[in-house]
């Protein structure tokens, strides 16, 4: 298992750590942003594949900033797969 942390750009949350089990998702954690959405998407993605949460979260878009807390998670995803994730 792998774990990740990523510097978010553009959103509320300042950073995203997660777990990565071959392509199985763990432990999400947003440090900053909405307490409670985060937690959500943290608990739906609990054991997801990490292409699926990719195809389900790119592109989310948050206040017309371009970006959103789903959408840097797919980055960082996006990063771990191609083996560019930060690792921690």
């Amino acid at each position: 298992m792998k774990e990740y942390q990523f510097k978010t750009t553009g959103v509320c949350a300042r950073q995203i750590d997660f777990k990565l089990d071959g392509d199985i998702i763990s432990d999400v954690k947003f440090h900053g942003g909405c307490n409670g959405n985060a937690q959500g998407i943290a608990h739906l993605l609990e054991g997801a594949s990490a292409e699926e949460a990719v195809r389900r979260l790119e592109g989310i878009n948050c206040q017309n900033r371009g970006t959103s807390c789903p959408g840097q998670l797919a980055i960082a995803l996006k990063d771990a797969m191609d083996g560019e994730g930060e690792m921690l």
